[in-house]
């Protein structure tokens, strides 16, 4: 399926157990997308150095970087994955959008919500696990608000889609119709 002649970054963005993943290998499957989630470049980084230490953040950033603007300057459309957190620069995304910009391509920020109550009972399933993503629940309820200030302060998505009213597939048609 044919979607932008413009080299396109689709930044699905949301909290932890959203969905994001489930999501994008669908979009990416109906779109023939690449999808590079932010899992393939955070197990790599983390196998270095600890989760947040400022080695970890500068690499993780500078790999997500430099993977997605070259992709966009070949002139290959994707789907990246990202979860607002402390840990990454508040102004990531637009400085992003800047660079994917500069190099002829575009962006479009969509963004998934889910609710509290939702996000818990997803939070421990054990596909979460391939990735090395969070499945504590108690760690989730302790950082629950900083995530939610740094998904606050996300740029305005071109859709929103609550993945607790909808199933993945859902989410995904309306994703690929904006596309």
């Amino acid at each position: 399926m044919a979607i932008e002649t413009t080299p396109t970054l689709v930044f699905l963005y949301g909290p932890a157990a959203a969905g994001k993943l489930t999501i994008a290998r669908i979009v990416a499957d109906r779109t023939g997308l690449a999808l590079f989630h932010n899992h393939l470049v955070v197990d790599a980084v983390a196998a270095l150095f600890p989760f947040g230490s400022p080695e970890f953040v500068r690499l993780r950033e500078r790999f997500w970087i430099e993977a997605m603007v070259a992709a966009i300057d070949a002139g290959r459309s994707l789907i990246f994955t990202f979860a607002p957190e402390p840990s990454v620069a508040p102004d990531f995304p637009q400085r992003l959008q800047s660079l994917v910009e500069a190099a002829g391509g575009k962006m479009r920020f969509i963004a998934l919500t889910v609710a509290a109550d939702v996000q818990d009972g997803r939070i421990a399933d054990p596909d979460r696990a391939a990735f090395g993503k969070l499945r504590s629940l108690d760690l989730l309820r302790a950082i629950r608000a900083d995530c939610d200030r740094c998904m606050a302060v996300m740029p305005a998505p071109s859709l929103t889609l609550d993945t607790g009213l909808m199933s993945p597939e859902q989410a995904a048609e309306r994703i690929v119709a904006l596309l």
